[in-house]
This record gives structure tokens, C-alpha cells and sequence, in this order.
């Protein structure tokens, strides 16, 4: 039998994203996230490309990008009954870690498994957050596929795009545990 890591088992099998709008001040300090970042970077990565960066949003970076977004939601004609949770999401938010998919040319790794690589980058942001004893989620939302908001905001390059943000701070409200997949229903053992 293999050496087993009881404690990051009993992790991974608890783990449980904490909702955005209830993550408040105090969030990690550098040191403490740049710790979650290192551990974040240590994703599969076929052919070691590297293709994802973080943007660090911290509070006034925040409060800038709800600012931003009423005006580009009347520029796409967005449902104005929509427009709230769009502005909380980054108003009310400390610290928010934007994980932008930045691919890389090669004629060896497929621009789908870079994809791949950039979305376990989210995932594992997010499980070191929760692991370091924050409360974190994943999220995004129109204005972060939106190409004008985040050339304009974030300065993105044409070829990158925003994977996810990834929301840090502490934790006011614990969730209750929801429903998860049957497995029955969604496995398929071969044998032969």
C-alpha cells in the first residue's frame, strides 16, 4: 500500500467553497498569499508552459471595477435587474485573486490542455485558500468574459481571458453541506 496522507484526504473528501458575499476583511497579507499562490502554481501543466498568471485585486482595485461596470452593462443592453450581484460582486469584496488563462504557442501542447491547466490553477487557488483557513470561491460573471471590461480594466492581452476569480477573506458565514453527485450515476467501471 502506498504511504497515505490521512489529513489532505480528509481535506479534499470536507472541502467546501464558502459564498463570496459572506468572506469579509481580514484577508491574507502578502506573505500568507503569495504561500497560496506558490502552492496554486504547482498545477498539472503539460509541457511546463505556464500558460495562466494571477492578478492580485485587492480592495480599491475592487471598488474601481463595480464602478466600471453599470456603464459597460448599458453598452451591452445587460437586464439592469441583473446589475446588483454583478457590482457586489467586486464592491463587497476584500480580496479577489483574477486567474487569467494566458496561452502559450506550441505545436506540441493543444490549446485545450492549457485550458485544462489554467482551470486546475482555479481549483487549486481555491483549495489552498481553504486550506490555509480561509474562507474562498470561485467565481466569474459577464463582466469577466466580457473582452471590453477586462482589456479596459484588468489590461488583458487579446489572447488571454479570465479563468476565474478566485475570492478570499474571512469567513463570517459557515454554508450547509449541499447535495453532491452519485457516484452510481456518474462513474462507469472497464474492466476488460
Amino acid at each position: 500500500m502506498p504511504d497515505r496522507n490521512q489529513a489532505a484526504l480528509d481535506f479534499l473528501l470536507t472541502r467546501r467553497s464558502r459564498p463570496a458575499k459572506t468572506l469579509r476583511a481580514p484577508v491574507p497579507d502578502r506573505a500568507a498569499l503569495e504561500q497560496i499562490l506558490t502552492a496554486a502554481a504547482r498545477t498539472p501543466d503539460h509541457g511546463k508552459l505556464e500558460p495562466w498568471r494571477f492578478i492580485v485585486l485587492e480592495k480599491q482595485a475592487l471598488t474601481r471595477l463595480a464602478q466600471a461596470i453599470p456603464a459597460r452593462a448599458a453598452a451591452l443592453n445587460i437586464d439592469p435587474d441583473t446589475l446588483p450581484k454583478a457590482v457586489s460582486q467586486y464592491a463587497d469584496a476584500d480580496l479577489a485573486v483574477a486567474v487569467v488563462e494566458s496561452p502559450v504557442a506550441s505545436a506540441k501542447i493543444p490549446a485545450i490542455e492549457q485550458t485544462y491547466s489554467a482551470g486546475a490553477v482555479c481549483l487549486s487557488l481555491l483549495n489552498a485558500a481553504l486550506a490555509a483557513g480561509w474562507g474562498a470561491n470561485w467565481l466569474s460573471g459577464w463582466a469577466s468574459h466580457d473582452r471590453t471590461f477586462v482589456t479596459e480594466n484588468l489590461g488583458l492581452a487579446a489572447h488571454e481571458r479570465i479563468a476565474g476569480l478566485i475570492h478570499i477573506g474571512t469567513e463570517t458565514n459557515a454554508p450547509p453541506e449541499r447535495p453532491r453527485p452519485d457516484l452510481a450515476q456518474k462513474t462507469t467501471w472497464v474492466a476488460e
